[in-house]
Order: structure tokens, then sequence, then C-alpha cells
């Protein structure tokens, strides 16, 4: 794990994220103390399987009845 000062970072903020996005942690340090990490982001999107949640959701047969009046009320 590197440690930089912030004027450094500053400087060299483009070859930190580099180096951060092939999976290197980056701390920054004010002076002597650290006080951020620069580290990538993973994918948020994940990866996604369809099927995945068969077997594990059970939707009853109630879901597919219309709402009671007193609850469409509610929605507009």
């Amino acid at each position: 794990m590197e440690t930089i000062t912030i004027h450094k970072a500053k400087t060299q903020l483009s070859r930190l994220i580099e180096k951060a996005s092939k999976g290197e942690d980056i701390v920054i340090a004010r002076g002597s103390k650290p006080v951020v990490r620069l580290v990538a982001i993973q994918d948020a999107r994940g990866n996604r399987k369809p099927g995945a949640m068969k077997g594990k959701i059970k939707i009853g047969p109630e879901f597919f009845e219309p709402l009671p009046p007193e609850e469409l009320d509610r929605w507009e």
C-alpha cells in the first residue's frame, strides 16, 4: 500500500487513479496522518444470471388481484 501526501496526490492524480484501477490501494495523508484511501470501484452492475432467484421467491395469486379502491386512492 502506497502512502502519498495530499500535495503529491494533486500533482499525480492520473497516475494514482491508474494504479488504483489496477488493484493497488493508495493512502493519501495530510502530513504524516493518513486521511483517505484511494481504491478502485468494483463493477456496480455485477454478474446477473437470468433465473438465479428461481425457487427462492414465491408470488401468490393475490399479487395479481386488483387493488382495493382505498389503496388505489392513495396512489393518485
